[in-house]
């Protein structure tokens, strides 16, 4: 791995050269992010928050203004006026629109030339330094790494650096696409890649 060019690989236009579609890209990403959420926030309102059943004083007389609560939402201890229930955020995307934004993002990679092909990534140890002299050799810095399969000398030595990530092919997302700066994949990862979505 000396991140010298060796040779030029042909890629598919029909993965790495549609039309990119923004707005399929962009569904996508939300989709994504919203389906990460959680939707388990809460809040009580003035109907569950305990007590506040009597009327803290008299309608009239007092010099006070009305209440009728002192759980009201403008008391202190008093409910959420609106309070957020746990809900799902999650929304449904076709395959054929999650296909079709995933190409997309990996196109505006390559015409960005963001987009870098490796012979193959190996290493003999789990050892960060060894990793990151890879990357400096591809003068890579933030990046996704998507590789074929499983390989756990450079996913255990990728796992401590906090701006790459690694992939398999079969995980391999639009947010992450547009997330790191650069994609950095191994010949047999594009042709599985090419396989499936071509």
């Amino acid at each position: 791995m000396e991140g010298k060019e060796v040779g030029s690989l042909e890629l598919n236009d029909a993965v790495f050269g549609v039309e990119v579609n923004e707005h399929l890209v962009h569904m996508a990403v939300l989709q994504q992010l919203a389906n990460n959420r959680q939707g388990t926030q809460k809040a009580k309102t003035r109907s569950e928050v305990r007590g506040g059943g009597r009327k803290p004083w008299r309608q009239k007389g007092t010099g006070h203004a009305r209440q009728g609560s002192t759980r009201a939402p403008q008391w202190t201890h008093g409910g959420v006026v609106f309070a957020p229930v746990p809900r799902d955020y999650s929304f449904k995307l076709n395959k054929k629109e999650k296909r079709a934004a995933l190409k997309s993002a990996l196109t505006s990679r390559v015409n960005e030339s963001k987009f870098i092909v490796v012979d193959e990534l190996k290493l003999d140890s789990i050892k960060t330094k060894n990793f990151v002299q890879v990357l400096n050799n591809l003068k890579v810095e933030k990046a996704l790494v998507v590789l074929n399969d499983m390989d756990t000398n450079v996913i255990k030595s990728a796992s401590n650096v906090p701006t790459v990530k690694t992939a398999q092919t079969n995980e391999l997302n639009v947010f992450d696409v547009l997330k790191y700066d650069t994609v950095v994949v191994t010949k047999d990862a594009v042709k599985t890649i090419e396989e499936v979505y071509a």
